[in-house]
């Protein structure tokens, strides 16, 4: 199993401390100090470091910034990853601006709170209150269920599931408006089918009623060009009268007139056929005049410049009507897949509900065993699982942690029956189980015991130095019967310079730690 230890701790200018640099070890640590000495100081510093909210008011009275560093080992059992380091750096500026670092690369602050979440559990009073939620009661079941694998199984099903589900709501939205437009898009289809479009057809429209339009002037000058060119004294004429000396005398430019001259009877041919053609007529004209506002009124219509661009519209509604008739077919596709989905995923929610109810006994019994020990005599504790209405994301379960602390008291839910004190108790017992049956981080418990005494405290603190046999455990307290327990003692204080008041912490000899426990007693 792969674990990661909080091996070091280096805070610089922030709120009491001026400077500390502190170790950490493996097991069961405590620490101690007088209210207002500056443990939540020290903790606030965790906090910051591990991606809380920076505030500047935090940084040392009359300093720029302030700088925290956690390292973390790796502490596993596979060798490669034995002694790797974690080292997370905090930094804040008086103007505002905070950094975090990884190993010295830069990272965002939902970077360093994913990372955070494997490496630090701070537990308080708060967190506590967060058993009354119906989401962490569920992953606190799957936690010890150890149902990664169904979890995986129904996220990927759920996925398909609402993909598909989408993808279906989208098509008959899609075949809803259709057929609501059907009746407008078979007649737009038919009005452009009706024009029989051309593509270059308004080029040659305008051409044509240009040349009607203007068919008088046209052939005036038609006239006048065939006058000059191929009349007796014509251009033609005069060709042809220079051609015969020069073709005489052999000369080789003969050939070059003799090209010319077949070259200006072709010209004249087409101006005659140009004439022969032109001829005024208004009908013919109107006729053009007609089939080009026609086509006018469609571009306009649609929006467009081209006939090429209406053609493509054209095209596109006769898409739209051929999937008409296809769109049912397509629906009915559509909702196989979702039936085939909705199937899976069906079965996906059936094996991770038998992972999750597989446990409930044991958790239950586990619960109820500890509660006892930490002085609810008569706890009782049943965790319940009932179907939800539809699928969610995390399966179709809704879990419930049922409560009683008195005898013959029926089981309500946690957070409507159990006080402050109890849901402590109860949330210690939970990390304990948690910690027996797979990873958790270093745990920081923030004054978990705050209201107990006597031997509950001290059973408190067995439990916490139980779960410390297979992970860090690092427990924030006021009571002697929970310091006792500890491996290590760390004592937080505080100390008057002639500048300003400074919070240190040092971790405390074997002599050192049997006279605060006295001390402790004492109080």
């Amino acid at each position: 199993m792969q674990r990661n230890m909080l091996v070091h701790l280096h805070i610089r200018n922030y709120a009491l401390i001026s400077h500390l640099d502190i170790d950490f070890h493996e097991g069961f640590s405590v620490m101690t100090g007088e209210t207002g000495a500056g443990k939540s100081i020290i903790l606030g510093a965790l906090n910051l470091v591990m991606g809380a909210r920076a505030d500047t008011k935090t940084i040392t009275e009359g300093e720029e910034r302030c700088v925290i560093e956690a390292t973390f080992e790796a502490k596993g059992e596979r060798q490669e990853a034995r002694g790797k380091e974690i080292i997370i750096r905090r930094e804040l500026n008086q103007n505002g601006r905070s950094r975090s670092f990884v190993n010295d690369e830069v990272v965002t602050q939902a970077e360093l709170k994913a990372l955070a979440r494997q490496l630090i559990d701070i537990h308080s009073q708060h967190e506590s209150l967060m058993l009354g939620d119906d989401l962490f009661q569920l992953q606190i079941v799957d936690s010890i269920a150890n149902n990664q694998t169904q979890q995986d199984t129904y996220a990927a099903a759920y996925e398909r599931y609402t993909q598909a589900l989408h993808e279906l709501h989208q098509y008959q939205q899609r075949a809803s408006k259709a057929q609501a437009d059907a009746d407008y898009t078979a007649f737009q289809w038919q009005q452009l089918e009706d024009a029989h479009l051309q593509a270059g057809e308004m080029e040659e429209l305008e051409e044509e009623e240009y040349r009607l339009s203007h068919a008088e002037e046209i052939q005036t000058a038609l006239a006048t060009a065939l006058q000059q060119l191929d009349s007796d004294q014509g251009a033609l004429s005069l060709i042809h009268a220079s051609l015969s000396p020069i073709a005489n005398c052999q000369l080789p430019i003969a050939d070059r007139l003799e090209s010319l001259q077949i070259d200006l009877k072709d010209i004249i041919s087409d101006i005659q056929r140009l004439y022969d053609h032109t001829e005024r007529d208004p009908m013919h004209l109107e006729q053009v005049q007609e089939r080009q506002s026609m086509l006018q009124t469609l571009m306009k219509k649609h929006r467009v410049q081209t006939i090429a661009e209406l053609m493509a519209i054209h095209e596109e509604l006769g898409w739209q009507m051929q999937q008409l008739a296809n769109f049912d077919e397509d629906i009915a596709r559509l909702q196989g897949e979702v039936d085939a989905a909705h199937s899976a995923l069906n079965k996906a929610a059936e094996a991770l509900t038998q992972s999750r109810l597989a446990p409930c006994n044991h958790i239950a019994s586990r619960l109820i065993a500890d509660m006892q020990r930490l002085g609810v005599k008569h706890a009782n504790v049943a965790v319940q699982i009932t179907p939800t209405e539809d699928f969610t994301p995390m399966g179709k379960d809704d879990v419930q942690f049922m409560f009683a602390a008195n005898l013959n008291q029926s089981l309500r839910r946690v957070a409507e029956v159990a006080s402050g004190g109890e849901i402590s108790r109860l949330m210690l017992c939970i990390k304990a189980l948690i910690a027996s049956t797979n990873g958790l981080p270093t745990i920081i418990f923030d004054e978990i015991d705050t209201g107990v005494s006597g031997a509950i405290a001290s059973q408190m603190g067995e439990i916490m130095r139980q779960i410390a046999t297979s992970r860090q455990v690092i427990s924030i307290t006021h009571l002697p019967q929970v310091a006792t327990k500890g491996e290590h003692h760390y004592l937080v204080y505080k100390e008057d310079t002639k500048v300003r008041t400074e919070t240190h912490i040092r971790e405390l000899t074997t002599q050192e730690h049997e006279a605060e426990i006295e001390k402790m007693r004492e109080i």
